[in-house]
């Protein structure tokens, strides 16, 4: 294993969330192959909110992913318009057919080409140095080419895809918003009371970096981490193969992706830096003065929205509550 690549074993599922009858399996299948029979199925269990099967069927040469959107109904149309956008200038995952509004029993779904490769999170833990550098630099120019897709303001995005609000009205929308998650009951419950009042002074400490950000409009994965890129050698180096999971894309500041990215980085035992950063400004990135302390920054109101949901294993609750602890010391985190 690549020193310093921590497991993050408990932000995926042992199992999947539901089981498909093979009947309604097979009429889900012929929505887009209509001659087609399902003759095997694998349970996808990465992630914590859809459900995903990799399908096998008698009248393709190559597997197909099964994606059900147990969470939010509308994401199925927002991430089909999203991957469509993207996958101009970013490898995506080929939509072959989706169902925005579901499917008899079933809520809304899309079947996609499968895509081999393997996640960047299992090539850290191989240990091949040289491969994780090829592929961290091919991230970086990958995060590039995402945030060269613009929109007129910043805001949520929804299908078409479209800006449908700010992420939050009025000035200071990101120290505002990390109060607003500081003030949730399932954050309070999990969060020390001196944590919390560390983080609220932290982000209002910085609150001139903070509002450079809020102009920008670029295209945000919002979920960039590990998991989320497939890997493999491409042309005789590890390059990104397919960017997964568009569902929580916004219009915003790119330093977003950048801090998810790097959140498991440590400074004093580099694996991805300096081949990512470089890899995005050889893209054409911009990055500001004092960029990992503000991608750390921005990445921290990430941590306290993730703490705020109702369905999080306490596992995983007392991952994050380190990381914003270390963040707020300033020093890297300790994980197990």
């Amino acid at each position: 294993m690549v020193s310093g690549a921590p497991d993050e074993a408990r932000w995926i599922r042992s199992e999947p969330r539901r089981t498909l009858p093979a009947p309604l399996l097979e009429r889900i299948v012929r929505t887009a192959f209509p001659h087609g029979s399902v003759v095997g199925i694998q349970p996808l269990t990465d992630g914590l909110r859809n459900a995903n099967f990799k399908l096998y069927l008698d009248s393709t040469r190559e597997p197909i992913v099964l994606r059900i959107y147990e969470h939010d109904a509308s994401l199925c149309q927002k991430e089909v318009d999203l991957m469509r956008l993207a996958g101009r200038s970013v490898p995506v995952p080929e939509v072959i057919h989706a169902q925005p509004r579901g499917f008899e029993d079933l809520p809304p779904f899309a079947l996609l080409r499968y895509v081999e490769g393997t996640s960047f999170h299992e090539l850290l833990r191989s240990g091949d140095r040289e491969a994780v550098a090829q592929a961290a630099s091919s991230a970086g120019q990958t995060l590039a080419a995402i945030g060269r897709a613009t929109f007129p303001r910043s805001g949520w995005l929804a299908p078409g895809p479209a800006v449908s609000a700010p992420l939050l009205e009025g000035a200071d929308p990101m120290p505002r918003f990390v109060d607003l998650c500081l003030a949730s009951a399932n954050l309070r419950r999990r969060m020390p009371a001196d944590l919390r009042d560390r983080t609220h002074a932290l982000v209002w400490s910085r609150v001139s970096q903070l509002a450079s950000l809020d102009d920008e409009a670029r295209l945000v994965h919002g979920d960039f981490n590990r998991r989320n890129l497939l890997v493999r050698r491409i042309a005789g180096r590890w390059s990104v193969a397919a960017v997964l999971d568009w569902e929580f894309a916004v219009a915003g500041s790119p330093m977003g992706d950048v801090g998810s990215f790097l959140r498991y980085e440590c400074a004093s035992r580099p694996v991805v830096e300096p081949h990512f950063s470089t890899g995005y400004l050889e893209a054409g990135g911009k990055l500001p003065a004092d960029w990992r302390r503000l991608a750390r920054l921005v990445d921290l109101a990430a941590l306290c929205e993730s703490l705020t949901h109702d369905q999080l294993p306490d596992a995983v609750a007392a991952e994050l509550v380190e990381l914003v602890r270390a963040t707020v010391e300033d020093r890297e985190a300790q994980l197990e």
